[in-house]
């Protein structure tokens, strides 16, 4: 199964991989024919995978905030949310490799109460200043505990296009797709400051799949 932004690329890649395998038919050497044909085969392989989108089940409890994307957990810290939550929050920051699946999915079940895209620069996305200043979008849901999750889509030095599907008053459900974000890239979650954080740093994460942390 692939992720509906990927299927322009994915005819491209296709197209490409047609014209290479007859560039190869064409040359009259058999190993120099074969060079575009790997090339060709290369490519479609890595634009396939890097556009699935497994189907998951997600529902962990009223309680649970669940990642919003695969990758690896880069940092746990406390910090000031100044966007729009207008607090210290806890920040868990997952970081995307091109490997990883892209799909953003929602963190929990709740209403959608803002979200705002932010142009920006294309900063490498583990830099301490790419959360304020790179392109990205911002996401905040109302749980149904009344209290607020933000997460924040961040690109990258090769993410040149976040695609944000949440708006203003959607209802959000866990586990859900929520966006995109083509090639290597970033997201933050903002939690509570009373959280019970579940996960540690280093440590691969699966969107809908990892319970990230619980609500008190």
């Amino acid at each position: 199964m692939f992720h509906k932004e990927g299927y322009p690329s994915i005819l491209i890649a296709s197209l490409l991989f047609a014209g290479l395998f007859w560039i190869g038919g064409a040359i009259e050497s058999t190993w120099l024919g074969y060079i575009p044909v790997t090339i060709g085969a290369v490519l479609i392989v890595l634009v396939l995978q890097f556009f699935r989108n497994p189907s998951r089940s997600a529902q962990h409890g009223e309680k649970a905030i669940a990642s919003p994307a695969d990758g690896k957990v880069v940092q746990i810290i406390k910090v000031s949310e100044d966007e729009f939550l207008g607090d210290h929050r806890l920040l868990i920051s997952v970081f995307m490799s091109p490997l990883n699946v892209h799909v953003t999915r929602y963190p929990c079940d709740g209403e959608v109460v803002y979200s705002q895209y932010h142009p920006g620069k294309y900063l490498v996305a583990w830099h301490p200043k790419s959360s304020t200043l790179n392109e990205r979008t911002t996401v905040a849901i109302r749980h149904k505990s009344n209290q607020q999750i933000l997460y924040r889509q961040i690109a990258g030095a090769l993410a040149r296009r976040i695609v944000n599907y949440a708006k203003k008053g959607d209802s959000a459900v866990q586990g859900e797709d929520a966006g995109f974000i083509k090639f290597g890239s970033r997201i933050d979650i903002y939690l509570p400051l009373d959280a019970s954080v579940k996960v540690e740093v280093g440590q691969k994460v699966q969107g809908g799949r990892t319970v990230l942390a619980e609500l008190s």
